[in-house]
């Protein structure tokens, strides 16, 4: 069997997994997605109390499945881990998920797409010089990346799969980057719903954040 034919009948597999989870019980999924869809952190709160115990495990899965299919905005969950569980452990779960949620995105993004990049990045010139300084300086740029709160974390998972980074540089840089990325969002959520009680903290990270987004601009623009 060639290497076409397997990621089909992996695919279709994959496929198959999915209509028969959601056959099972569509109810929770499309719950989910709606709610994500219309950014009601106070709904979200509700819906993933009502899990009561199993209320972190649950959050877990949707963050790691927010962060997988690479569509879905993140915020609205990560601001309600803030307010649920409070900054460490609501850091905690939304560190780890979305760092094991973009590490299978970039599994699957890699073994499916990267074949067909490379022969697009073969045609060009221009290309082919910014794939070769992603693979030498691959570690550095992914974890700038990923340090950045609020950036679109499927727009990086993809650049990263069809890149020439390593395995190794891609899951460290995810680990690393990812934690302090989550604090600042997990701990906004949690400051934006008491506000009053967290006005300098939360000025100050709205600061580190535009500032982490502007030298992250102002790096890439020095590396072209």
């Amino acid at each position: 069997m060639n290497q076409t034919k397997k990621r089909v009948v992996v695919l279709a597999i994959l496929a198959a997994c999915i209509l028969l989870i959601y056959g099972t019980n569509p109810e929770p999924l499309r719950k989910m997605i709606q709610l994500l869809v219309k950014g009601d952190i106070t709904a979200c709160i509700d819906y993933i109390r009502s899990y009561g115990p199993y209320a972190a495990l649950v959050s877990f899965g949707i963050v790691v499945f927010i962060n997988t299919v690479a569509v879905l905005p993140n915020i609205f969950i990560l601001a309600a881990n803030g307010i649920i569980f409070g900054i460490v452990e609501g850091t905690l779960i939304s560190w780890v998920a979305e760092s094991v949620g973009v590490i299978i995105s970039f599994a699957f993004m890699r073994y499916f797409f990267q074949d067909y990049a490379h022969h697009v990045i073969e045609r060009s010139n221009a290309l082919q010089k910014i794939n070769d300084f992603s693979g030498k300086k691959g570690f550095q740029i992914m974890l700038i990346a990923r340090s950045i709160p609020f950036i679109p974390s499927g727009l990086i998972t993809a650049l990263g799969a069809v890149s020439n980074i390593t395995w190794k540089d891609y899951i460290l840089a995810t680990f690393i980057g990812k934690l302090p990325s989550a604090w600042i969002e997990v701990t906004l959520g949690h400051d934006l719903a008491s506000y009053r009680e967290h006005t300098m903290r939360l000025s100050i990270l709205i600061i580190i954040s535009i500032a982490a987004y502007g030298g992250y601009l102002w790096y890439k623009k020095k590396q072209d």
